[in-house]
Order: structure tokens, then C-alpha cells, then sequence
């Protein structure tokens, strides 16, 4: 279908600042927005360096915004909607909560990507009721066989704790298979993003060394679970998606999300990194439409 899915971004008010989003749905040719009769889908992004929900998502949009009114929702503290205080894993499930509200939006599917998909794990055991469908893109659950943090997390530390340019390429080299994906072009846009004020800060509360030792430290004397110990209240069908050479969510940590989810499948391509949505790009998108429209 020939349809241009440039400036289809949006903004939107709400109690808590401004959330931007991107926003298409392809009616007969055209692109559509605002009115448009389709099952919504909301895009949820993932975090590191430079990162976004149209970096993420936008070699995707149009695909989905053939069945579906499909929304990309910008987090709070990447540095396109307005910042809120609070750790952004718990922040952006909010701001997922505000948008939705905010449009009037009962329910949705949701497709998260990495932290993206821990949001939507989040919110479908918080509000049942907001998602009818969920697919992960790598990045839930706990690791079994393989070494916590993985390579890819200890590439994004150190890149959190003192920033330039070749240990970026390091860690996007950690994030696909095929290498020839992290061209100049994408480590200029990614090198200029990370350098967003907002941006380093919720990287380094999500990322930094000091951050991830008091995480530990709470995770060790805390009373309250971790979040992939709650799956099983998961009702919603949930696709799971991997990356076979996922170097950041190595594939072993999708065996507890299968099993715990009560309405689980997975499905895991080969020849792709933690990017499977970029790499394996038409399985990734044939499954998805399967699942979703099944």
C-alpha cells in the first residue's frame, strides 16, 4: 500500500505534561487519523541510548496501520514527551494509563518492545481491563542460564556511567545480529539523542552503576516480588517474541513468561538480536498480524 506515514506525529495534554505520540491508520490508500474505525494498537517503546518510540517503531507503523488505528506512544524522560518524576518503568505505564484516558481509549492491544514489554506486562496485571492483547518483544522475565546483567546491559552501564561515542557503537553492536544494521547514520541520530538532558537522567536511573547496586540491594530485602513473579495474573492472550541471538534478553529468560502466563505463545526468530521488530522484520510482522487479528 502506498501510503507516506511522515509527520503523523501528535501531542496531547494531560494532568501530568504533554505526551507526544504518533498516530496512523490506512483507509483505502490513504492515511487516516482521528476517526478511524479499527481496533486500537498501542506501541510501546524500549529504553537505552537515544532511544524512542519512532526509532523503534516507525519501520513498522504502516504495516499495523493497515488493521489496526495504531498509536506510538513517546514516554515520559526520553526526551520528546515532557518529563514526570518517578522511575520511568512506573512512569511510562502511567503515562500509557493518562493517554489512553485522554482519548477516550477503553481498551487496546499493546506490542512492547523490551521495557516496553515489562509496561505492558505491568499494566495487564494492573488494569486487565485496558488490554485486550499483548505482544513482548524480548526483554521480560528473569534470566535462568545466562549471566544477569547480560552482555548487552553491562555494554549499556557503562556507557550510562561515562558516555562517548565508541561505547555506544558497542552497545548497539549488542543489540543485532546482523551488524551492518548500526550504520553512521543510526549512531549520529542515537550519539545526538543520548545527549537529551532528560534522556541521561533516566538512563542513569535505570542504567547506572549506583542505580543498579541499589536495585540489587532492594531486590535482596524487599518484601515485594518482582514483577516477572506476577505474570501468571496475566489474562489477556500474550505472543512472545525473541530474538535467537538476543545478546541484551538472551532467549532463556522466555521460558518463565511461557510457562507463567497462563494464555502464552512464543515465538523465536532466527539470525536476529534484541531488534527482532527491525531484523526479522516481515516474520516478525506476519506473526504478529496472525496473532492479532486471529
Amino acid at each position: 500500500m502506498d501510503v507516506s506515514y511522515e509527520g503523523t506525529k501528535r501531542e496531547i495534554g494531560t494532568d501530568k505534561g504533554v505526551i507526544r505520540y504518533h498516530e496512523a491508520c490506512a483507509v483505502d490508500g490513504r492515511h487516516e487519523h482521528g476517526d478511524c474505525d479499527r481496533p486500537v494498537l498501542i506501541l510501546l517503546h524500549g529504553s537505552g541510548p537515544g532511544v524512542n518510540g519512532w526509532r523503534n517503531y516507525r519501520g513498522n507503523l504502516g504495516f499495523f496501520a493497515e488493521t489496526h488505528h495504531t498509536y506510538i506512544v513517546e514516554f515520559p524522560g526520553f526526551g520528546v514527551s515532557d518529563p514526570v518524576e518517578g522511575h520511568p518503568v512506573l512512569t511510562a505505564g502511567g503515562s500509557v494509563i493518562r493517554f489512553m484516558d485522554a482519548l477516550d481509549i477503553a481498551s487496546a492491544a499493546m506490542i512492547g518492545n523490551s521495557m516496553g514489554g515489562v509496561v505492558g506486562i505491568n499494566l495487564a496485571v494492573k488494569h486487565p481491563e485496558r488490554v485486550e492483547k499483548l505482544v513482548t518483544i524480548g526483554g521480560v522475565g528473569p534470566n535462568l542460564f545466562s549471566s544477569s546483567p547480560s552482555e548487552g546491559l553491562r555494554l549499556l552501564q557503562e556507557f550510562t556511567d561515562a558516555p562517548d561515542r565508541d561505547k555506544l557503537v558497542r552497545w548497539l553492536n549488542s543489540m543485532v545480529f546482523d551488524r551492518s544494521i548500526v550504520t553512521d547514520d543510526l549512531i549520529e541520530e542515537r550519539w545526538a539523542a543520548a545527549n537529551d538532558p532528560d534522556a541521561q537522567k533516566t538512563a542513569a536511573m535505570m542504567y547506572g552503576s549506583k542505580a543498579f547496586a541499589m536495585m540489587q540491594e532492594f531486590q535482596a530485602n524487599s518484601d515485594t516480588p518482582p514483577y516477572w513473579a506476577m505474570m501468571h495474573k496475566v489474562k489477556c492472550p500474550t505472543l512472545l517474541t525473541w530474538g535467537r541471538d538476543d545478546r541484551v534478553s538472551p532467549p532463556d529468560m522466555s521460558l518463565v513468561p511461557m510457562r507463567l502466563i497462563p494464555n502464552a505463545e512464543l515465538v523465536v526468530f532466527p539470525n536476529s538480536g534484541h531488534w527482532v521488530m527491525i531484523e526479522a522484520k516481515d516474520a516478525f510482522e506476519s506473526s504478529v498480524r496472525a496473532f492479532l487479528t486471529r
